[in-house]
């Protein structure tokens, strides 16, 4: 069959569909965004359970938008009727432009699942994979054609948080992350350019090294876990939320940093082990909200209302600080 062209520049035609694989914590709202965005989703997910329940969540995620003002409620029903939740993974991919995996962190898995879907699509097909971690360059290396095969980097949720970082690899087209950015940005998505292919990429290096020292001042007696997240609430997350780490220096100065960096760094955490509370949370199961129990307990009854309540929140924050320029 013929395919309708790929402009680069412009980001993929709503002509042709996107695919996404796996409708569970991150790709329902994957899905929901390039709806939203006006291109015609076909998803699926290999659990039955989850792809039964996709579209409900979905549903509940654009009454959430709705509420927060960043979109019209009459537009939800087109925004649910452009996405199928498929059975089959070639009637999922047939014919698209773009296909996101969005399986869980384990890059076997996700190497398999590419190596499935290549043959099912065309060779200039984009295939993105929503790693938190791992470089294309070793996700991709069995493919035909790697130079189509990049990270989109979503965040949880991502349906709400704004930024979705575009690495490629090696062997990946500048045609491809131009194509990606393109994409995204038309969407709605802050699509951001990682221009040098590392573990981890930009984000979570940097929550990563937070991480590694707020655990330090926990594990050390420093306060408490809900005095850490309030300090940090409500100052440097307030600062972070609007203007980023390289402008806040900027306008602290640099010479006051400078001084404050040389007196602390020789008693921070500089180690590459992973802290001993961390290990002992997941060796006993508690996983955070997603098991009941983290840093913080969450009961059954009160967990969809909890992350009800968290997402309300981000959503006024994108509302203040990150509302796309044709909502303003």
């Amino acid at each position: 069959m013929s395919r309708p062209e790929r402009i680069h520049g412009d980001g993929l035609s709503r002509d042709i569909p996107v695919a996404v694989i796996g409708l569970g914590t991150m790709g329902h709202g994957i899905a929901q965004a390039f709806a939203i965005g006006g291109y015609l989703i076909r998803a699926i997910d290999e659990r039955p359970e989850t792809a039964a329940t996709a579209l409900d969540r979905i549903a509940n995620n654009l009454e959430q938008l709705a509420v927060a003002g960043l979109m019209d409620a009459d537009q939800a029903p087109d925004v649910l009727a452009r996405i199928t939740v498929c059975e089959r993974l070639e009637e999922t991919v047939d014919g698209a432009g773009f296909v996101t995996e969005a399986a869980w962190e384990n890059q076997e898995v996700k190497r398999r699942l590419f190596a499935e879907i290549e043959p099912l699509v065309d060779p200039q097909t984009i295939l993105a994979s929503n790693s938190s971690s791992f470089p294309i360059t070793d996700t991709a290396r069995d493919l035909a054609h790697p130079e189509r095969a990049v990270v989109t980097h979503w965040f949880n949720p991502p349906h709400v948080i704004p930024v979705v970082e575009v690495v490629g690899g090696e062997r990946t087209s500048d045609a491809t992350v131009i194509t990606a950015l393109a994409t995204l940005e038309g969407i709605g998505k802050t699509a951001v350019r990682i221009d040098k292919e590392l573990i981890g990429f930009l984000v979570n290096r940097v929550q990563v090294a937070m991480f590694r020292e707020v655990f330090d001042l926990l594990d050390r007696g420093v306060a408490t876990a809900s005095e850490i997240d309030r300090a940090i609430q409500g100052s440097m997350g307030l600062r972070l939320a609007a203007l980023g780490p390289l402008a806040i220096i900027d306008h602290a100065g640099w010479d006051i940093s400078s001084a404050t960096f040389t007196n602390l760094i020789p008693d921070m955490r500089g180690d590459t082990e992973v802290p001993a509370s961390i290990r002992e949370m997941v060796d006993a199961g508690n996983l955070g909200s997603k098991s009941g129990q983290g840093i913080y307990s969450y009961p059954p009854e009160t967990l969809d209302e909890t992350i009800a309540r968290r997402d309300a929140d981000y959503l006024s924050l994108v509302r203040l600080l990150h509302k796309p320029e044709d909502q303003a």
